[in-house]
């Protein structure tokens, strides 16, 4: 699992004209999955969401999380995330999972965040979206699980 977490001052998502989700001060976290992802990769990506220090404290220094600012989080499905650029032009999603795989895995990270206290807005998985974000810094992280013991 794949997510690319930015320090916003707001974010918004908008499905065929009409706002879906929309947060304030926070993370949008664009959520790509592929198919080896399970129940810890999603445990892992939320964790990491809710605990990474990314928000200055009053030394300005970066040791506060979400949690600790009382953010939000937007949390959009981006499959893209997990596309490959290697050959030719045109990209390739082979590693990106299936929406019946990656759609409960994206709902399971929701649920996990909104479990801590976090206030979550989403997008809706699998339409055109358009995602207003209004990164702060820029701060920007990409978090990727542990692959799965075999």
């Amino acid at each position: 699992m794949r997510a690319l977490i930015q320090r916003v001052t707001s974010g918004s998502v908008t499905v065929g004209g009409e706002v879906r989700g929309q947060i304030g001060k926070g993370l949008v976290v664009l959520l790509g999955v592929t198919h080896t992802d399970d129940t810890k990769a999603a445990e892992y990506i939320a964790s990491k969401c809710a605990e990474l220090r990314i928000f200055e404290d009053d030394q300005g220094k970066l040791n506060l999380s979400v949690e600790d600012i009382k953010g939000e989080i937007l949390l959009v499905s981006q499959f893209t995330l997990y596309g490959s650029t290697r050959k030719g032009r045109r990209p390739s999603f082979d590693a990106a999972a299936p929406g019946s795989v990656a759609e409960p895995l994206y709902e399971e990270v929701a649920r996990l965040l909104r479990n801590r206290g976090i206030p979550v807005a989403t997008g809706v998985f699998g339409a055109l979206m358009q995602v207003e974000i209004h990164n702060d810094g820029p701060v920007t992280f990409m978090v990727e699980s542990p692959a799965p013991v075999q």
